[in-house]
């Protein structure tokens, strides 16, 4: 199902109101970007239904730590969004944020009702205080795989691949981007198969030598 509550305007009064909220807490101190990613999160996690205001109908705000999001929310219509908080330093040169797992995102998705978001928020550093400057609300699947990679940890993480560069794609489709997700898997698999190979025969040559050599005394 598509939510009303990613419509541009409705996208745009969240963002803002996102971005009013976390430039006006006192509390967000510059500190190292773990730190102030998880200041952001426990903030948002708390007032988030603030900002979302009439637009959910049941809100919730934590979740255990290796959950797959920060906060979850139902919205008028009926959709349940479970939204994942990722902050970025913008004069940071590089990172690669995990998003979520794709056997993960392809369970959850059985239910057309069910969303997965990113709450995208970028800062920069003044005077020892976090300055919010871009706020970015969408559903993975309006995320551009030319922004977008797989990480080899369990049965794949779907990264973005630089946080400096994301690229929003709106109206896309559910069915064609988990299509690609698909496609990028059967490209991605193979690849690992093949690391996989290499580091056996790696070890097995490694357990050959150790099997030479004689216990020590």
């Amino acid at each position: 199902m598509v939510s009303k509550i990613y419509s541009s305007a409705h996208r745009a009064i969240i963002e803002k109101r996102t971005l009013e909220l976390l430039n006006a807490e006192a509390g967000l101190v510059a500190a190292s970007p773990r730190g102030v990613g998880d200041d952001v999160q426990e903030l948002l996690s708390e007032r988030f239904q603030e900002v979302l205001g009439e637009l959910a109908r049941e809100y919730k705000p934590s979740f255990a730590r290796r959950a797959m999001a920060d906060l979850a929310f139902t919205d008028v219509d009926g959709a349940y969004h479970v939204v994942d908080v990722k902050t970025h330093r913008a004069d940071s040169k590089f990172n690669m944020p995990n998003l979520i797992s794709v056997e993960r995102l392809a369970r959850f998705y059985e239910d057309d009702a069910n969303v997965f978001s990113l709450l995208y928020v970028r800062y920069t550093t003044t005077e020892k205080r976090v300055v919010v400057d871009h706020v970015e609300f969408v559903p993975i699947e309006w995320l551009s795989w030319s922004c977008l990679t797989l990480g080899a940890l369990g049965w794949g993480q779907i990264q973005i691949a630089n946080a400096n560069r994301i690229e929003i794609v709106e109206q896309t489709s559910r069915r064609a981007w988990m299509l690609q997700l698909c496609d990028e898997l059967l490209e991605f698999y193979p690849k690992e198969t093949a690391k996989i190979a290499k580091r056996i025969l790696h070890f097995e040559k490694v357990r050959a030598r150790w099997q030479a050599k004689k216990d020590d005394a």
